[in-house]
């Protein structure tokens, strides 16, 4: 008999319990009822499902006859908020090593603002009216008329998740959103680094599998079972040349795990599997939960009781010797690359005020998205990871939301096909956008399957509620694997062992004044929770200059949104 309850994921840190409790399955049933894929992700999804029946391949972003690892066939671009205009040149020197080594490799199918003035990200936009806006269609990507990776700059609030999510459906997509512009200029002089045409970083071929296992907690014991252990064995059989390293259930240790995030042990390329730390929401700002959501629960913790210090490793744990350069990670954990601010998975019903009222109660009475935090917000250990100022790591791909089970089980059944497809390409030298198209092609099959089993009960057919609860779970899990960093990336690996290199630390971070003061303010007031700049007597001629320079671009933006004003018809 099926279970008729499904688990949702994430620990409360503050308690040891589950963030939410087990919700029946005829009430997630109605949930996916109610909440239908949106029509323009459909035709995308369905798309990619045709292609890949036609041409019996894994691979769909691209048209035929381009490289997906060529640059210069497949291009790049970068897409600022329209909101940051005035902070632009302040974000564009921070990352100039970024934007003129991809320049140099896309050629004439590099694009941003300066290329292209529509390629700014507007205010509630869509993925599907950015895309026309800029030429593109439904489809495979035509690199001629829009780059196939593509890199956001932004912070959630301004470029939502979900454009993120819509627009990965066919190009590949990366998101970098950092409190400081140091930590721009780190991650964009990492990635130069690790690119550098004279001389590439060529460390050495080592993969890490960290699998934490928490007593009396079936959610860790499967991971490490069914996804860690049996994912290394696979992809290990299937790459030469590599050294797999392996930490399980007790030596997942919190102390191991900075070992690999910047100790002696880093690798080139980690798989973390565990718990991700999350804390209940109930209104107003938690600074705990933007400093340490997302942080990766180790072994240490025992599976009841509060989480610890001395049990999870958070962005403070990464410290300023730490070093990272050329790092790949991959952390299945909830909330491991950020927080939505409504919960994907979950609902609120009025049932328990109908029931205090007498009133009879079928679970259908009416049903509310929940917030779990005050904004969206990009996760603050990867965020760390990719800033750190001695050479930041290159990638991290996690999860938005929750991370499910369904991800390597399958109606009972261990299924790591997507796994191995996407690490053994990774390990291989493939760009990482690339990888992500395997995790891609199964959103795109789950849900057209979750969309045909719906439209299956408007014509009257009985589909079991635990069959539509599965997939719509599952859906919304493989939508929710996002990429921190450029997805243009690759691992950047010395070609035998002979010729690989100690982990070397990037020069100093140099950023002009003028450039940095308005770029500061304008992200502290993106992100609340930065600690305020020291106040000062009186402005100095730097800040006088910066200041100045940021009121120049704030009149001309102003002008700009005047004349297009004025240009609209009577009554718009």
């Amino acid at each position: 008999m099926p279970d008729t309850l499904i688990y949702p994921n994430g620990i409360d840190a503050e308690t040891g319990q589950p963030l939410l409790p087990p919700l029946p399955v005829e009430t997630v049933a109605q949930l996916a009822k109610g909440q239908p894929i949106a029509q323009e992700e459909l035709e995308e999804l369905r798309a990619r499902v045709s292609v890949l029946k036609q041409r019996r391949e894994a691979h769909y972003g691209v048209v035929a006859g381009v490289d997906p690892n060529d640059l210069a066939q497949a291009g790049w671009g970068v897409i600022f908020p329209f909101e940051d205009e005035a902070r632009l040149p302040a974000l564009r020197e921070a990352l100039a090593p970024l934007l003129t080594l991809r320049r140099a490799q896309a050629g004439d199918r590099y694009r941003d603002e300066t290329v292209d003035a529509r390629f700014f990200y507007r205010p509630g936009e869509s993925m599907n009216a950015w895309r026309s806006r800029n030429g593109g269609a439904p489809g495979q990507v035509d690199p001629a008329r829009i780059p196939y990776y593509l890199l956001i700059v932004g912070d959630p609030q301004r470029i939502p998740f979900e454009f993120q999510y819509q627009l990965d459906v066919a190009h590949a997509v990366g998101r970098i959103h950092f409190d400081t512009l140091e930590e721009y200029h780190s991650y964009a002089t990492s990635v130069a680094a690790s690119e550098d045409p004279t001389r590439p970083l060529a460390l050495a071929r080592s993969a890490a599998f960290f699998g934490a296992h928490n007593q009396f907690d079936l959610a860790t014991q499967m991971s490490t079972q069914h996804l860690v252990s049996p994912l290394a064995d696979s992809v290990g059989q299937k790459i030469a040349g590599w050294e797999f390293q392996r930490w399980m259930e007790g030596a997942a240790s919190k102390a191991q795990l900075g070992r690999l995030l910047g100790g002696a042990d880093t690798p080139a390329f980690l798989f973390s599997a565990g718990h991700g730390m999350g804390f209940s929401y109930s209104g107003g700002d938690n600074p705990r939960q933007r400093a340490e959501q997302g942080a990766l629960i180790c072994s240490d913790w025992p599976g009841a009781g509060p989480v610890q210090e001395a049990m999870r490793l958070s962005a403070d744990d990464v410290g300023s010797d730490a070093r990272l350069l050329g790092l790949i990670a991959f952390f299945f954990a909830c909330f491991g690359a950020g927080t939505p601010q409504y919960d994907d998975f979950a609902i609120r019903t009025r049932q328990e005020q109908l029931q205090a009222a007498g009133a009879t109660v079928t679970g259908l009475e009416q049903y509310d998205r929940i917030p779990i935090a005050p904004y969206p917000f990009v996760a603050r250990l990867p965020q760390r990871l990719l800033g750190h100022p001695k050479g930041g790591a290159l990638a991290v791909v996690g999860h938005v939301d929750r991370a499910w089970g369904s991800s390597f089980i399958w109606e009972g059944a261990q299924q790591l096909a997507t796994f191995e497809s996407g690490l053994t390409r990774l390990l291989s030298g493939a760009r990482l956008g690339v990888v992500i198209e395997d995790f891609n092609n199964r959103y795109a099959e789950l849900s057209t399957q979750l969309t045909q089993r719906i439209q299956d009960i408007k014509f009257r057919e009985i589909v079991p509620p635990e069959e539509l609860a599965g997939l719509w779970t599952a859906n919304n899990d493989a939508r929710s694997y996002v990429v921190l960093g450029d997805p243009a990336v690759k691992l950047a690996v010395a070609g035998d062992k002979a010729d690989s290199q100690a982990r070397p630390e990037i020069a100093s971070i140099t950023l002009s004044a003028a450039a940095s003061a308005p770029a500061v303010e304008a992200s502290r007031a993106a992100s609340p929770t930065a600690a305020p700049a020291a106040e000062t007597d009186a402005p100095t001629d730097d800040l006088r200059q910066a200041l100045s320079q940021a009121l120049g671009h704030l009149e001309a933006a102003a002008a700009l949104l005047r004349a297009a004003l004025n240009d609209q018809p009577a009554g718009r």
